[in-house]
């Protein structure tokens, strides 16, 4: 069930939209384009423990000025949505992809309008797996995505993916006993006393910088909750049965050990839908400082592709 468009901000074009996701109310923002009825849609969400209001808005401003409408939400507790404060799992911030996909079905007036899943680092991931089966979307965006630290070999691709997207879609992931990481920072410059999430200097540098310019206050703690579930929630694993047009951004040198450039790679080689792999300056953040020349780059790379697929 949708939740009603609840405020628009004349100043500075979008409206706080607000729908359900497995009965937790995520919160975020609708930039419609000018010919919103027709244009096509993307769908948008942050990367670990960050919000909204880090970086990737700058993103969600230039594709409407492109004639795009854009989707950007909170995961589930995180920013201004609901849910257990900073809590990062894998199977439930993906169902908050489904389910801005229903949302944006249940706008009036729409004409069946193209829908695109992006993501950037953890929600690169997300894209990467919940793009494999959530029907009817035109294209997915993985920027930086963490992919993992080690290449995992599945005996059964096929039965495994079967098993991935039934829990997904309908497992109750209470029954599974879960590991638990944290709470304990999302960054830090002392690892040896006060160690974090992510630990590389840079991370740390980015979270502080644009938390200090965020709309939204951000807190430096995370809890990381992994159900023990028959599958790993992998992109690995879905890879092979993507059907969409797809875009990889990798960050050369990329410092985030879950986004090791060997296995983008490998997840990219298993697509076999058209594909395009593109490999950026500035490592795991740099394209999210806005502004910059890597942002801008970044920004023609993605809406190119866009352009070619909408």
């Amino acid at each position: 069930m949708a939740l009603a468009v609840v405020e628009f901000c004349m100043a500075k074009n979008y409206k706080n939209i607000e729908f359900f996701s497995d009965k937790i109310i995520l919160r975020g923002r609708l930039y419609p384009s000018e010919d919103f009825q027709f244009s096509p849609f993307i769908i948008m969400t942050h990367g670990t423990s960050a919000n909204i209001t880090m970086g990737i808005d700058n993103y969600a401003s230039k594709f409407q000025e492109a004639g795009f409408n854009v989707l950007l939400y909170d995961h589930e507790g995180m920013g201004l949505s609901d849910g257990e404060p900073q809590v990062m799992n894998p199977w439930i911030q993906a169902r908050g992809y489904k389910n801005a996909c229903k949302y944006i079905k249940s706008i009036n007036h729409l004409h069946n309008n193209k829908i695109f899943l992006w993501g950037e680092s953890f929600s690169g991931m997300l894209v990467l797996v919940v793009g494999a089966f959530i029907k009817n979307i035109s294209g997915i965006i993985a920027v930086t995505p963490s992919c993992g630290i080690d290449i995992i070999n599945f005996k059964n691709k096929l039965i495994d993916f079967t098993k991935l997207k039934d829990i997904f879609s309908h497992g109750n992931l209470d029954n599974y006993e879960t590991d638990i990481i944290g709470p304990l920072p999302v960054v830090s410059l002392d690892q040896k006393n006060i160690p974090s999430l992510l630990k590389p200097k840079s991370a740390y540098n980015w979270f502080i910088a644009s938390s200090k310019n965020s709309e939204i206050k951000w807190k430096n703690k995370i809890t990381r909750v992994l159900p023990k579930t028959e599958v790993p929630f992998s992109s690995q694993l879905t890879a092979s049965f993507i059907k969409v047009p797809t875009l990889i951004i990798i960050g050369k040198n990329d410092e985030i050990e879950q986004a090791n450039c060997i296995v983008q790679k490998h997840v990219y080689d298993n697509i076999s839908s058209p594909k395009k792999l593109i490999e950026i300056d500035g490592g795991h953040f740099g394209c999210l400082y806005p502004d910059s020349a890597i942002f801008l780059d970044n920004l023609n790379n993605k809406l190119n592709f866009l352009n070619k697929y909408k």
